[in-house]
């Protein structure tokens, strides 16, 4: 049987049942890899001998009945002996983190990251790392150490970032669930880049510690707008590996690991209140993510749920945009050199007072004092307190992830230099983010999830914005919905490798 795209949760029933063991597993997804992975470079840093040997425990910890509980169950968590990748940027005792950097190319942490313990602990048998760009710093993976990660679906385009290669191997039937993380869409754009699930938690839920910069401290840092998270191949896996990964940090809480999420709102697809979006007055949606909106809105309405188009409790989005743009830059300038830093400043200082361009808030937003960015933040509190309101009237907000399906690689050295073609119309590169940023700015939980092709056949997502610590609501309609309109669907064999860039570049 091939088990390379069967499911986490399908996996855990076969292990169960005798019919396959961790071992043979593991084995088919390295033979996999080493077939498939030359042309698509998901898999950055293998980690062949120390599976085979997790594997080969956890083989022995069912043969002593070990395993049979739930996630935090009486035996072992429910992930034993199940293939998994994480992505580069988290910590692995033994195995380099270096960010995509080559100053650190040679960096090797002694200690696991949490959520690589949780992993380990939950009995999750772990490949390797995935790639990512320079820094994190992209919505491409690409680095000068490890080359290129391709699009499992057409080579000549990228994946995603920042967890760009852990979306590629997913597509690519490398391993049933990968770990990430997500500042400006890093799960959510490679997700809906690739056809598959990834889910952005609520912010400050799952503990990032050891998802740091190389040589930088692993310390229990709460960090602005940014989240770690699960990306699966199905909606009810998303939910599994979130189960694992939540739960405070126990050096800031002393609590071992235990969460209590609140249930879905409702079970019955009929039962959901829904806000649908395929517009932004600030960048216009492209006419295959519209259709992938439109597939989802049209869904929802045959399964009986409320669908609505408009609703004046919605947030200001132009308002939202430029907060998460503001605080967004304000995170990368702290390590800028000081001569740098200044020719910022002396450029932000010379905006026009009634630019409101979305460059000119990522500007002002890189040399923000502590009293602006107080006040900004005091902006971003506002708009939380619309959502609760919005969210009491709906449960959930479906709206794009991206304006467009995976684009063409674009290695331009200078990225602000990039551009973005939405239906042949062109636009600032990093303007893409307004609609990834809609649920980051305000720290809602969001599920990506596929809704179809485009007419050049290439994958479209659409992203499922809940309320605030009521992760399983949006988990739940995702869930909902690929019964109603599918989910992942694996790529042709080998993909139409279209001018793919070499490993190196």
């Amino acid at each position: 049987m091939e088990w390379n795209f069967e499911t986490a949760e399908d996996l855990v029933r076969a292990l169960r049942a005798g019919d396959v063991t961790s071992e043979e597993l593991t084995d088919a997804a390295i033979t996999r890899i080493e077939r498939d992975d030359p042309a698509i470079n998901a898999i950055c840093v293998p980690d062949f001998d120390r599976a085979r040997a997790a594997a080969r425990d956890a083989d022995r910890a069912r043969a002593r009945g070990e395993g049979r509980g739930a996630v935090q169950g009486a035996d072992r968590p429910l992930l034993v002996g199940i293939p998994v990748t994480v992505k580069e940027s988290y910590n692995v005792a033994g195995l380099p983190t270096t960010w995509g950097i080559p100053l650190h190319r040679d960096y090797v942490p002694a200690e696991d990251a949490v959520q690589v313990s949780r992993l380990k602990a939950a009995g999750a048998v772990v490949l390797g790392k995935t790639n990512v760009p320079l820094g994190l710093q992209d919505v491409q993976s690409f680095n000068e150490i490890y080359g290129t990660t391709n699009n499992p679906w057409d080579h000549g385009r990228t994946a995603g970032g920042s967890s760009g290669g852990s979306a590629a191997a997913l597509a690519s039937g490398f391993g049933a669930l990968s770990i990430g993380s997500d500042l400006a869409g890093s799960l959510r754009t490679p997700a809906h880049f690739c056809g598959i699930y990834a889910h952005k938690p609520t912010l400050g839920l799952a503990p990032s510690r050891g998802m740091v910069p190389p040589e930088a401290p692993a310390l229990p840092v709460d960090l602005d707008l940014a989240v770690v998270g699960p990306m699966a191949r199905t909606a009810r896996d998303l939910t599994l590996l979130l189960d694992v990964m939540a739960g405070p940090d126990p050096l800031t809480s002393g609590v071992a690991h235990s969460v209590t999420l609140p249930p879905a709102r409702h079970e019955r697809l009929c039962d959901f209140r829904v806000l649908v979006l395929d517009e932004h007055p600030l960048l216009p949606t492209g006419a295959a993510v519209r259709a992938g909106v439109g597939r989802v809105a049209e869904a929802l309405a045959d399964g009986g749920a409320r669908v609505e188009r408009r609703s004046p409790l919605l947030p200001d989005l132009t308002e939202a945009a430029l907060i998460y743009m503001q605080l967004l830059a304000s995170g990368s300038s702290a390590q800028f050199p000081d001569a740098r830093y200044e020719q910022l400043r002396s450029r932000a200082a010379g905006l026009a007072a009634d630019d409101r361009s979305l460059d000119a808030a990522r500007l002002r937003g890189t040399v923000l004092s502590h009293r602006e960015w107080i006040e900004v933040n005091n902006r971003r509190e506002a708009h939380r307190h619309g959502w609760r309101g919005l969210f009491a009237e709906f449960d959930a907000v479906v709206c794009p992830v991206t304006p467009t399906p995976a684009f063409p690689h674009d290695h331009h050295p200078d990225p602000m230099e990039r551009l973005i073609a939405i239906d042949g119309v062109a636009y600032p590169y990093f303007d893409q983010l307004v609609w990834a940023g809609l649920p980051t700015m305000p720290g809602l939980p969001a599920t990506a999830v596929p809704a179809g092709r485009s007419p050049e056949g290439l994958p479209v997502g659409v992203q499922i914005v809940g309320p605030m610590f009521e992760d399983r609501t949006p988990l739940r309609l995702a869930e909902l919905l690929e019964r109603e309109i599918g989910g992942f669907r694996a790529p042709e064999q080998g993909g139409p490798a279209r001018t793919a860039p070499p490993r190196g570049t």
